[in-house]
């Protein structure tokens, strides 16, 4: 069969139709999150407004969610490299109960507890990453054996009871304001902006970004894998301990059971931000994006006087909702393929 017959009987190529030309011309893929932060903000304030459009709302949702916003950020760094560290959000809750034991209990200067708390934090990290890439256990593995563990050590240093309050000079860290906001959140901010610059504009980051997206071929391209992976369980567990201090200072008290109501909120942040800004990986500012929604929708719920459980409610049905949507995107959003150039293979006349 020559080419022309080839080409009287192939079927034309599909042309999408005016809903989905409409549709793509709308921003509802990489910052869709921003246009339901909108919706959200419009809709609790019509239903709250003596309570949900005020100043009071903003600092309370800027410091509440500063402290998540940092693990979530060193939650961010293992999942770049296709990792995951169960144990950050105890690591947060233990390093805040290390900590204030310290200056609490036994009497340390505020800076002596700090730099402890980190160093114990960088074995914690190192530790995690042995049994990963030198035993080579799987991470969900690993690191829920250590969050048990990490549990374990803030029932014992804490006896099962709260521990506080801690000195009020230490407390000044988190709970001042700059500009009318806590200052807890400009920390998060600056965490969050070198980060970004680190994984999106240095060969660090590109670099850790293949190991998540191939190991292997990262490593037959010169990558050492194992050092990133290493890298990348030392820094999520300081930055879990950094944000343990900051909820430290920032409550005064501690429970023992402070660090497992992390977990849920930081993973779902950073899970729902592949859908924002950089469809399909993991990026700080579809997780700054995804955390602000997350924030609006929980503190207006909140208000609406619905019980404590909803939070957790809203938090698991967005990361379903997140993680269902990028599987199902795959399936019914169409793809362009470009027509087949057939002018090329027409023979000359």
């Amino acid at each position: 069969m020559t080419v022309e017959k080839q080409l009287a009987v192939a079927p034309a190529p599909s042309r999408p139709g005016r809903m989905a030309k409409a549709l793509g011309r709308l921003p509802l893929g990489r910052y869709s999150g921003l246009l339901l932060c909108v919706a959200f903000v419009v809709f609790f304030s019509i239903r709250l407004p003596d309570t949900f459009p005020t100043m009071a709302t903003v600092t309370s949702i800027a410091g509440d969610q500063s402290v998540t916003m940092v693990l979530a950020l060193g939650t961010l760094v293992t999942l770049a490299v296709g990792q995951f560290d169960l144990s950050a959000a105890q690591n947060l809750g233990t390093s805040a109960m290390v900590c204030s034991a310290l200056m609490v209990n036994h009497q340390l200067s505020p800076l002596l507890a700090v730099v402890l708390t980190l160093l114990l934090a960088l074995g914690i990290g190192l530790a995690n990453a042995t049994f990963v890439a030198v035993i080579g256990i799987d991470s969900l593995v690993a690191t829920l054996g250590m969050s048990s563990a990490l549990l374990a050590i803030a029932e014992l240093v804490s006896n099962f009871q709260f521990v506080g309050p801690v000195p009020a000079g230490f407390q000044q860290i988190a709970n001042h304001e700059v500009l009318g906001f806590p200052v807890i959140a400009f920390y998060a901010v600056l965490l969050g902006i070198v980060l970004w610059y680190v994984l999106e504009h240095t060969p660090l980051g590109r670099r850790a970004f293949a190991v998540g997206a191939n190991a292997e071929a990262a490593r037959l391209a010169g990558v050492r894998t194992k050092r990133y992976i290493v890298g990348s369980f030392v820094v999520t567990s300081l930055l879990a301990a950094v944000g343990g201090i900051l909820v430290a200072a920032k409550i005064g008290n501690v429970a023992p059971t402070l660090g497992p109501a992390y977990l849920l909120p930081g993973f779902a942040a950073c899970f729902l931000g592949t859908t924002q800004v950089k469809p399909g990986r993991f990026n700080v500012w579809g997780m700054v994006i995804a955390l602000l929604l997350l924030a609006i929708g929980v503190k207006g719920l909140q208000l609406m006087g619905n019980q404590l459980w909803v939070t957790d409610l809203f938090n698991g049905v967005a990361l379903l909702a997140a993680v269902s949507a990028a599987v199902l995107s795959t399936k019914w959003i169409p793809r362009r393929r470009a027509s087949p150039d057939w002018s090329g293979a027409l023979p000359d006349k």
